[in-house]
Parts: C-alpha cells; sequence; structure tokens
C-alpha cells in the first residue's frame, strides 16, 4: 500500500545499490469507434506504422474525451488521486474521467478484453500513457485492486472469481485493502493467527489485522487467515476475500508522527466469508500471498518513481533559496556532492526500473523477486531526498504550525516525518535485502 547533509548509507544501503545498478466529457464522438481502434492480438508484433495509427487515433480520443478541467493537473501539488469505491468522494469531473477510461478498458490497458481490460500490448500500453502524459492528465484510477489484488485473480483466481471482481476493479467499483500483518506477525508473516473455521457453509473469521493502509475507506479485503493448525505455519494459510461491510468488522485508524496516516487496525469479530472466494485452495494461501507480494513491491518502486523523478532540480531550487545563491555555482561543496549523489542514484533507479519492468512484460505481467530492489532502493532514495531537502532548508523546515513558515516549509517536515516509514511498510528493508541475497544474487542461504 502504495508519500514517498545527506547521511552516508549503511552497509545495508550499498547493498541495495550495488544490487540494482547490477541488474469527460461522454457523449457520442465522430471518432473511429473502439472496434476500429482495437489493437491486433496480443501475440501479434506491433510495427512502428501500426503503432503510429494507434498513438494518432489514441492521442485524438483522448483530447477529445478527457475532461478539460483535468488537462495539465497530472503534476499539481496536492491534487488528490482516485481510489474509487463505494465512500469515493471526487469531483465529477474526475469521476467521469475514470468512467470514459474503464468503458475502453484503459484503467488496466493490457487487461484480458474478456473481463473488460484493454486487451493492448505492452507497446500500445505504452502509448496511452505516454499520450495521457503529453495532456498532463492524471491516471483515471490507481489503487490495489489494479496493482495487487487484480494480477494476482488473473494469475490465481477461477473462472468465476475474475468475471466477478475483474470488472469492478476496472471500473473502480470497489476498492480494496490488505489484510496480512498481525499485531505478533510483522516479518514472520506465516505466524499470523487469525483464524478462519468453516461453520454452516460459510468462513467464521476471528483475529485482529495491522498496518492496513486506508482500511477505513475500503469495500472489499483479500486476508490471509489461518485455516489449519495442525500442519507447518506456511501451509495451514488461506487466502480469501469478503466484504468489509458487515457487522464482524471494525477498523480504527492509527496516527503517525507525520500527522497523517492511511493505516488502520482491522478487528474481525465472527466476520463471515464465502468458500467461493478462497483463492487458489484452501490452506494453499502463502503461495498465492507471496505472488501478491511481489506485485506490491513492484508498485511500491513504481510510485517512488514520480517521489524521486526531479529531485535535482527541486533540490537545486532549494539551494539557491536558502543559500542565497540566485545563479552560478551553490557556494557549499558538500551541499553541491550531496545534491549530485542524490541525482546520480535517481538515474540509476530509474534505468533499473525501466529494465525491471521489461523483465516483467516478457514474464507476462508477474514481476520477479527483483521486485525487491525497487522497493528497496526506492524507498532509501526517497528518504535521502527529504532528508537532504530537510538539511538544506535548516531551521526554516523544523517548523509544524503557524506563523513564520510557508506551506512548502511546513510540507518538507511532514514528508520528511513520513518518509521514515518507507523502509518499514510494504516489507522492511531488511526482509528485502535477504531476499535480493537469495533469489536475486543467488548467494547461500
Amino acid at each position: 500500500m502504495v508519500d514517498p547533509p545527506a547521511p552516508v548509507p549503511d552497509t545495508s544501503s550499498t547493498v541495495v545499490r550495488s544490487a540494482h545498478v547490477l541488474r469527460v466529457e461522454t457523449g457520442r464522438s465522430p471518432l473511429p469507434s473502439a472496434d476500429e481502434i482495437t489493437p491486433p492480438p496480443r501475440k501479434d508484433p506491433v510495427t512502428q506504422g501500426s503503432l503510429e495509427t494507434f498513438r494518432e487515433q489514441t492521442r485524438a480520443w483522448l483530447e477529445e474525451h478527457a475532461p478539460k478541467s483535468l488537462h495539465n493537473t497530472n503534476d499539481v501539488r496536492g491534487r488528490a488521486d482516485y481510489w474509487g469505491g463505494r465512500k469515493a468522494d471526487a469531483p465529477a469531473d474526475v469521476r467521469r474521467w475514470c468512467a470514459v477510461m474503464a468503458e475502453r478498458g484503459w484503467t488496466a490497458p493490457t487487461w484480458p478484453a474478456a473481463y473488460g481490460g484493454g486487451g493492448l500490448n505492452p507497446a500500445q500500453a505504452r502509448v496511452l500513457d505516454q499520450e495521457r502524459r503529453r495532456l498532463g492528465l492524471p491516471e483515471p484510477l490507481i489503487g490495489f485492486g489494479l496493482k495487487m489484488i487484480g494480477p494476482t485473480l488473473l494469475q490465481f483466481g477461477d473462472e468465476a472469481q475474475k468475471q466477478e471482481h475483474i470488472p469492478k476493479i476496472i471500473r473502480g467499483e470497489i476498492r480494496w485493502c490488505q489484510g496480512y500483518s498481525e499485531p505478533g506477525s510483522g516479518s514472520d508473516l506465516a505466524s499470523l493467527q487469525t483464524r478462519a473455521i468453516l461453520e454452516e457453509g460459510r468462513y467464521v473469521i476471528n483475529g485482529q489485522k495491522v498496518w492496513t493502509s486506508y482500511a477505513d475507506k475500503s469495500d472489499w479485503i483479500f486476508c490471509l487467515v489461518r485455516t489449519d493448525t495442525t500442519v507447518k505455519k506456511q501451509a495451514g494459510i488461506t487466502f480469501i476475500l469478503f466484504d468489509m461491510e458487515q457487522p464482524g468488522v471494525s477498523v480504527r485508524p492509527i496516527p503517525l508522527i507525520s500527522g497523517a496516516s492511511p493505516f488502520c487496525e482491522v478487528f474481525f469479530e465472527n466476520a463471515r466469508a464465502l468458500p467461493k472466494n478462497v483463492v487458489h485452495e484452501v490452506n494453499a494461501g502463502w503461495t498465492v500471498a507471496k505472488a501478491l507480494l511481489q506485485h506490491e513491491r513492484a508498485w511500491i518502486g513504481e510510485l517512488f518513481t514520480s517521489s524521486i523523478t526531479g529531485a535535482r532540480e527541486e533540490l537545486v531550487a532549494l539551494a539557491r533559496q536558502y543559500l542565497e545563491a540566485p545563479e552560478g555555482p551553490l557556494p557549499d561543496a558538500v551541499t553541491r556532492d550531496s545534491i549530485t549523489r542524490v541525482a546520480l542514484e535517481e538515474q540509476a533507479f530509474l534505468l533499473t526500473l525501466k529494465r525491471a519492468a521489461q523483465r516483467t512484460r516478457a514474464a507476462g505481467g508477474r514481476p520477479g523477486p527483483e521486485s525487491s530492489v525497487l522497493k528497496a532502493a526506492g524507498t532509501e532514495l526517497n528518504q535521502e531526498r527529504r532528508a537532504l531537502a530537510t538539511q538544506i532548508a535548516g531551521p526554516a523546515a523544523l517548523g509544524w504550525e503557524g506563523p513564520g513558515f510557508s506551506e512548502r516549509e511546513l510540507d518538507l517536515a511532514r514528508t520528511w516525518l513520513r518518509s521514515r516509514g518507507n523502509t518499514i511498510e510494504g516489507g522492511t528493508t531488511e526482509i528485502q535485502l535477504n531476499i535480493i541475497a537469495k533469489r536475486v544474487l543467488g548467494l547461500p542461504g
């Protein structure tokens, strides 16, 4: 679930960096119909000519149908992303943007058309993304449905589960949260104790989850539960889906030091789930859980791309302001060196992200263990950037509220504090390093 002088990197940071360096308006339109713009089958080669035709059609369609009010808003500070769901509170133009894109399947452009996806091949999906960005349009829909449970259902779900859940994810009708961590089961996730017992044709669930991002805003949860206590801990886990809107589910937000938090505790007291919503097999949920975590880590890496991109420009602008150096070389050599190092690491990370995306496409859209590199490197780089920004601003970055501080200065303190949790959430850096060592670098266990 996923804000993302510089401190000298410790040993773990060095290992991570070594690893990642190695490796609308609705209505009728005179433009082509959905059938006319439908791409060739995914396995067919895409010629430059056909791709350029697709680009022209896509550009024309976006210019016609994207709400004009959303043009050039993708990078606006404070703009809220649209997660969808039954509780969503978003402006009409944001909802309309999601609706028109979902009608084409372009909220999930590479997902199968049979379930409402766009059916695009990777090259066409890149063109769509490029044309959306060219107009400065935000993503029409984000969230755990598109990035985590949706891809997992496409891999492990049965046909009935795909037909029921995938179209709702694509349309943004249901918002999902992730029920993994527990008070006594964080890094040792397999030790989870939330129980699910089959009674009279339904699973009765009792237990607690913690650090559940946006549980207070979500409609459904994908949850790990223990269905067998007589086998080794990984073997007795089941991956199950159920509605959060029921008497047996209660949610309590967890405040963070930064003053805002997506995290919640979730309590299950005789909550109910249907057997048809067990994904894969009973007692075989650990396999599903691990696959979903790879999608999560890859997404976290992607999320930090926007946070990391442009670090040099932002840091230089801050330095010019607080070092009172409007032009020419920055007068402080240590600051110059620190900004340069962050900028170089940014470029290395972005190149690694591209390589990982190519590998994921080659693997049919399924991330591998290298997603741990993206998660670890991206979160640590974001922390470095935030720490360096506060150091450059000095005392001006220490404000919390009240007069004497600009809005940007208050934001510096809060984003720095929020970044401290980046290397914990979504799997700690220590866990990612173990995965990198064993499954990426092939080091002995």
